[in-house]
């Protein structure tokens, strides 16, 4: 997916207004109205996101699980149908080639991650499969995202079903008007989210249904700008922001994508040495602008004239008032309530993440803690 993907319902979009933009390698909608309504919709009520930026691909055969068990960062041989997990696939050094979200199914593995990432994630396992009974393919499932406190109910109206209780990454497939969807317990921004996979014939019908459902539970349609506001505000991080082929798993905080318990895999001798010394020398914060000026990816970040961080992912706060973001500080400084400056003099104070209380369904942390 070297071109940027444009959402099948991109033309829909635009005749309802919104205004569309590339994030991820996908052409999405930025906004649909204003992104201050969206992010309050979706921190209060209800939001429907349209998921293009994301793809899929399947590992299919009879050591799919073995395989990607022994390859990426997280357990995968104790998961059943029905169930799923977040992983990071490394290179040797330690560094992060890609993140998924991994579902495992009766007949297969379902792979989620960024439209930009999956040629890259397919190529790079398909390297190691060595005589084992494996095979990778793109799988074309179209996406939708409803995010916020009322995402359940909605979910449900627009379905007809009744959701079973499903854990951070459970899924399980149903009909709905004569097609498969799989429903899928996941969030892009940390809040309470369920995702629908449909093949595309399916995706204006649950959309037009989404949509028809909206006014009575405070729904909007939310584009990036509020999704972003909210992914930083629950400290998500994000390939291509704060993830990268220079950048280790504990520099991140990525302790939800590791198994320590697991054994060896690609990558796994470097995670170890990190987590046993204790400490890693850069680590992803929160930075709290302190005079309002607007914070941007990319600025230096300064202590005593030092240069000590650099900010990768910036947004404004509506709840909190003020210009948020996210980057990469030098442990020495790494402490909340830390007061840094950007090469431009605006002040940013270090802060805990999430910011956002509760925030926290994108960093739930099965493979350890912090130490």
């Amino acid at each position: 997916m070297s071109e940027a993907f444009r959402s099948r319902l991109a033309d829909y979009h635009l005749a309802q207004g919104a205004t569309l933009g590339e994030y991820h390698g996908a052409i999405v909608p930025v906004r649909f109205s204003e992104a201050a309504a969206e992010y309050r919709a979706l921190r209060e009520a209800s939001g429907l996101l349209d998921l293009a930026f994301r793809a899929k691909f399947a590992m299919k055969g009879r050591d799919a699980q073995r395989f990607l068990h022994r390859i990426v960062s997280n357990d995968i041989k104790s998961l059943a149908p029905g169930q799923g997990t977040y992983a990071a696939l490394l290179n040797a050094q330690g560094h992060i080639l890609a993140d998924l979200r991994i579902y495992v199914c009766e007949d297969r593995i379902l792979i989620d991650t960024d439209a930009d990432l999956r040629d890259k994630a397919m190529t790079t396992l398909r390297r190691y499969i060595i005589g084992e009974a494996v095979e990778a393919e793109a799988v074309e499932l179209d996406a939708l995202g409803f995010e916020g406190p009322r995402a359940r109910g909605l979910l449900e109206k627009t379905l007809h079903i009744e959701l079973p209780e499903l854990g951070l990454f459970g899924h399980f497939e149903t009909p709905y008007a004569g097609i498969p969807i799989r429903v899928v317990k996941a969030s892009q921004t940390g809040e309470n989210g369920y995702e629908v996979w449909t093949e595309t014939k399916g995706l204006m019908t649950v959309w037009g249904a989404a949509c028809g459902r909206a006014p009575s539970d405070g729904t909007l349609p939310c584009g990036t700008e509020a999704i972003e506001a909210l992914r930083i505000e629950a400290g998500i991080p994000r390939y291509g922001s704060e993830l990268g082929e220079d950048t280790l798993p504990l520099e991140a905080g990525l302790w939800n994508a590791l198994s320590f318990n697991k054994g060896c895999y690609v990558g796994q001798e470097i995670v170890e040495r990190s987590r046993s010394r204790g400490h890693v020398n850069w680590k992803l914060a929160g930075l709290a602008g302190q005079t309002g000026a607007p914070l941007a990816r990319g600025e230096k970040l300064e202590a005593n004239g030092r240069e000590m961080g650099e900010i990768t992912s910036a947004s404004f706060s509506w709840r909190l008032g003020k210009p948020i973001a996210l980057g990469y500080v030098r442990r020495e400084v790494a402490e909340p309530g830390t007061l840094l400056a950007t090469a431009g003099g605006a002040a940013v104070e270090v802060r805990t993440l999430p910011f956002s209380e509760g925030a926290q369904a994108g960093r739930e942390a099965p493979g350890g803690n912090e130490s």
